[in-house]
């Protein structure tokens, strides 16, 4: 669990952490888009070509960061079981285009292969693009840019800062009930209690055992953050001033230009369905 960074602030004075928080914000939502495009020319192996170029990008970002890729892959590993039962569905219920092999008088096509690739690349992507923002933004930076985002709600009484609050909250609770859980499964475990061998009615048990003290532990928690806040005076409702002030500057609006470019570029694209590998192969025909 230690191992886990999403939610994670991770204090560097790298060009991404001095980057304003409303602009990171914006940007990862900009790259979120730019994976669910489809480009549809005809040929699948042109969005694996794109995912490509946007995980290259994405890798510098965390080089930069200076964010383990180590730490990435390590969070894979709850992933697993996940894409694998997302495959095994696929198998059964993707019935499209020429079939790879036959095994045992099931039929695997190829569709159903990239498929599930195409699901696993995008969550690896938005996994990283997550632990970009969360590792190089504080909490309180990033309340203060989703708040940004929603003042022009409360024209029609939207609670920005709350939701805002609501919002950072969690992602930085993240971390801690993960470090929660590592310490209630060392715990349960040194009074005998099995997470990984036994029967299955066993497991059941385990988890049981782990998510009764977990969820006791979540509300304690929650309950001491809302006294804590309420005896500092918090009100969500008052209008409120702040120590830090978001100043925008050059590196900001380079950083912007950029974003959008590349969004451009990937947007035209997809519009012009142009075909890299076809281009490719015309070239050297």
């Amino acid at each position: 669990m230690n191992n886990i960074s999403i939610g994670r602030y991770v204090p560097y004075n790298s060009k991404i952490h001095k980057l304003d928080p409303r602009l990171k914000l914006f940007a990862m939502i900009l790259f979120m888009v730019e994976i669910f495009i489809r480009f549809d020319v005809g040929n699948a192996y042109m969005d694996f070509i794109m995912y490509g170029i946007i995980g290259i990008i994405v890798l510098i970002l965390m080089l930069i960061s200076h964010i383990k890729i180590s730490s990435l892959f390590k969070q894979l590993k709850s992933l697993w079981f996940m894409v694998l039962l997302l495959f095994i569905f696929n198998l059964f219920l993707v019935k499209e285009g020429d079939f790879f092999l036959i095994f045992n008088s099931v039929k695997i096509y190829y569709k159903a292969i990239f498929d599930t690739l195409y699901i696993f690349i995008r969550l690896l992507l938005m996994l990283a693009l997550t632990m970009i923002l969360t590792a190089t933004t504080t909490p309180l930076d990033l309340t203060y840019a989703i708040e940004w985002y929603l003042t022009p709600l409360k024209v029609i009484k939207v609670p920005a800062h709350e939701i805002a609050m609501t919002i950072s909250i969690a992602l930085r609770f993240i971390p801690t009930l993960l470090d929660e859980t590592d310490r209630i499964m060392k715990a349960q475990a040194s009074r005998g209690v099995d997470f990984e061998n036994g029967k299955f009615k066993e497991k059941i048990r385990a988890i049981v055992s782990l998510i009764v003290p977990l969820l006791v532990s979540a509300f304690q928690r929650s309950e001491d953050l809302a006294n804590a806040m309420e005896a500092r005076g918090y009100n969500p409702g008052a209008k409120r001033t702040r120590y830090r002030i978001l100043k925008w500057k050059i590196g900001d609006t380079l950083a912007l230009v950029l974003s959008l470019l590349f969004f451009a570029g990937v947007l035209y694209i997809s519009i012009a369905k142009i075909d890299f590998v076809a281009m490719f192969i015309s070239f050297f025909n």
